[in-house]
């Protein structure tokens, strides 16, 4: 009969290789949590935002602007005037070089959502702008030049011939404001600066490719 202190207790080799094969696995599992944990703060990081209309962000640039000078012209009428009293005897007349400046300006109060569309699949804003408004001339008298031919010019005689020159000058500087080479010129100006507007909030926004098409009416 056998001694039951020898007989033989059985192997726990088994268990001793299922907790070596969890505790292999433990570090990969953490690792793997850590991964998806990365990759989810991530993309909620890095995920696309609702960035908004981009007609409601480009009106923005409008809202707080009345109008704007996007170009100015100097200018340089010369007129004439002549003057005659007592009974045509006494005859004067004026030459005069008047430097003048008008100003080119854009009623941005007029620039609602119906003036603005949004091209999606080329990322244009298109913008269309009120006519050009050219102001009233602004005449340097101090700066101007007469010249002056008569025999004897009385006091009266000079102011109306003043008078008469400045009403012309003032006449000619805005015909010659709106001759089509200065009124081109105008738009251009106008483009650009309405351009560059409008761009700046559309970057902010996250429109960073978009590309602003200026027309007028």
């Amino acid at each position: 009969m056998d001694d039951p202190h020898l007989t033989p207790s059985p192997a726990p080799a088994p268990k001793r290789e299922a907790s070596l094969a969890r505790v292999s696995l433990l570090p990969w599992a953490l690792f793997l949590v850590a991964m998806c944990a990365a990759v989810f703060f991530a993309w909620k990081w890095w995920q696309p935002e609702d960035i908004g209309d981009p007609l409601a962000t480009s009106l923005v640039a409008f809202e707080k602007q009345d109008k704007l000078t996007v170009f100015s012209a100097e200018l340089a009428p010369v007129v004439s005037s002549n003057d005659s009293r007592m009974f045509g005897l006494v005859n004067s007349k004026q030459v005069a070089v008047i430097p003048a400046r008008v100003d080119y300006t854009i009623d941005l109060s007029k620039v609602g959502r119906d003036r603005l569309s949004w091209n999606a699949e080329t990322q244009t804003l298109g913008v269309k702008l009120p006519p050009l408004i050219l102001s009233r001339p602004n005449l340097d008298e101090a700066r101007a030049q007469y010249l002056r031919d008569g025999i004897w010019i009385t006091r009266e005689a000079q102011d109306k011939l003043t008078r008469d020159n400045t009403r012309l000058a003032e006449a000619q500087a805005v015909q010659q404001a709106a001759n089509p080479i200065l009124m081109n010129l105008a738009r251009q100006a106008a483009k650009e600066a309405i351009s560059q507007n409008v761009s700046i909030p559309l970057q902010v926004a996250g429109y960073g490719k978009a590309k602003v098409n200026v027309t007028f009416d």
